[in-house]
């Protein structure tokens, strides 16, 4: 997936509010812009680290720059979490996940569930209906070792549970996890920091619920999908209290 216009480098001075952060450009120019993710970010907030920003025009935008990517652990981390769905249909559509390249329709955003949205719904008719749930990954503690989640996910657990009510209804459910960082060779589930999730994907999978970790290359050009990597055995993060969170948020 390429970035339709040249990223702009800059240095992040503060990441606030959830949707704001604060950045210097080269030339000397301070900015506030959007920050399109939600999450904590561990370990990607440090003031000083160089970022990468989207610019966009429009007389109705109050922020001009859109944070994209962040320089961390001497890697290149995509943080905007509206970019997981579209890496994920591109992986898909190239075979890299499992055999769900394989399907005639892919539909984005479809309601299914309990109020909810499933991210992808593929559709075939000589395959079973499959729902694909998309989650964004860059948390990093340990070297080459993806986690999720970087914080506790009442919503995160909701979807597990009706993935696995599609699963027991006969349909194919997968969980998809993007993972927006090439320098991860592993992926878990970080029960130590939402233990309620990890009972939840524990209770999925025993339901049937398919599950995937895809990594990506990650440059100010583009982020594409990377293939797969192994997921440790469920209840291994649960248990797994050795891994400190570093100070830094």
């Amino acid at each position: 997936m390429l970035f339709h216009s040249p990223l702009v480098p800059a240095r992040l001075m503060a990441r606030y509010k959830r949707f704001l952060f604060d950045a210097e450009l080269e030339d000397g120019t301070f900015i506030t812009g959007s920050c399109p993710n939600t999450g904590s970010m561990l370990g990607l907030t440090a003031p000083g680290s160089r970022i990468w920003l989207s610019e966009h025009e429009g007389a109705k935008r109050k922020y001009r720059h859109v944070f994209e990517l962040i320089e961390a652990d001497g890697t290149t981390v995509g943080v905007n979490t509206a970019m997981p769905n579209r890496i994920a249909a591109e992986a898909i559509a190239l075979g890299q996940v499992s055999d769900l390249g394989d399907y005639t329709t892919v539909k984005r955003e479809q309601n299914y569930g309990r109020n909810s949205r499933i991210d992808l719904l593929l559709t075939d008719p000589l395959r079973t209906t499959t729902y694909v749930e998309v989650k964004n990954v860059h948390f990093m503690r340990r070297p080459g070792l993806a986690e999720f989640p970087d914080t506790a996910t009442a919503r995160g657990a909701k979807h597990l549970e009706e993935l696995g009510d599609m699963a027991e209804a006969g349909y194919r459910a997968v969980m998809l996890f993007v993972i927006q960082r090439h320098d991860c060779d592993r992926f878990r589930i970080c029960g130590d920091l939402d233990a309620v999730y990890a009972r939840a994907y524990e209770r999925a999978l025993a339901r049937g619920v398919e599950v995937y970790a895809l990594k990506c290359r990650v440059s100010p050009t583009e982020i594409a999908p990377a293939g797969l990597i192994p997921i440790d055995e469920p209840g291994i993060a649960a248990l797994d209290t050795s891994i400190k969170i570093s100070a830094e948020g």
